[in-house]
């Protein structure tokens, strides 16, 4: 498995701050965030402009580019983000499933846009991929289910958040043995209680929470995974440098213990 880390973390300072202090924290690779109102890192609508400077990035701070999570399934948006990535070299790109829990009738809706964006995937050869999301449509184990077996396209992929999982009450490492035949990408982070939010950017920190993860890891390492397992911490804009990173190195060293405890490294 590769170790990520979304810069979204350092959304409230530039990509190349992103870089350096992702590469001193002991990541193998980012995921780039294209997350309106969260960073300015890739922002789409100029991204012909940013492509080169990530690039150069990836280069200076030997950082493999693990993927991108652009959350819209906006056509317009999503085909910018696909341009964006194969100029740039970005294997995967992560998206939100939008609808409603309390409205399964947009839950359709959500597989149609899935399944028109997974073409488009298919035509730009990258990989789409999609998580459960608290609030969303698709928000858990038996909704991720009715996704695989809607979208049967080599292009799209399961995008596996513990921290949703297990606030929307399932145990995630039950709920990633279910569905590991279809997962491409991993966002990871922690989560203490099961409400709706993912609390406090040092809560999401690997290790501070309530959620299984070396056991989590386990399942990935026994059923073959080797793609990315990616940090996303959210909320941190107005955080400190100081507190971003140590965020970031806390993490990476709770990651690194959970592949030496399962044999992974």
């Amino acid at each position: 498995m590769k170790l990520g880390a979304n810069t979204v973390l350092f959304g409230g300072y530039d990509l190349e701050t992103a870089f350096n202090y992702t590469a001193m924290a002991g990541y193998d690779g980012v995921e780039i965030s294209a997350i309106d109102g969260m960073s300015e890192h890739l922002v789409l609508d100029r991204w012909q402009e940013i492509a080169p400077e990530i690039k150069r990035l990836a280069a200076t701070y030997n950082l493999e580019l693990l993927a991108m999570e652009q959350p819209s399934r906006d056509r317009v948006k999503m085909e910018k983000a696909m341009q964006a990535a194969v100029e740039i070299g970005i294997p995967i790109i992560n998206c939100g499933p939008g609808g409603k829990t309390d409205d399964p009738s947009t839950l359709q809706q959500t597989l149609d846009e899935l399944g028109a964006l997974a073409q488009m995937a298919e035509r730009y050869g990258v990989i789409l991929c999609v998580k459960a999301h608290v609030g969303h449509a698709v928000y858990s184990t038996p909704t991720t289910l009715k996704v695989m077996d809607a979208i049967s396209s080599p292009n799209f992929g399961i995008d596996m958040d513990p921290s949703h999982i297990y606030r929307a009450g399932e145990d995630p490492v039950e709920a990633i043995a279910a569905v590991i035949s279809r997962v491409k990408h991993v966002h990871i982070r922690d989560c203490k209680g099961r409400q709706q939010g993912p609390g406090k950017p040092e809560m999401q920190a690997n290790g501070r929470g309530d959620i299984d993860l070396v056991g989590y890891i386990r399942v990935l390492h026994e059923h073959g995974y080797t793609g990315p397992l990616d940090l996303e911490i959210i909320g941190a804009k107005e955080y400190s440098l100081e507190q971003c990173v140590t965020i970031a190195a806390e993490s990476r060293g709770h990651m690194q213990a959970c592949l030496q405890a399962c044999g992974a490294r």
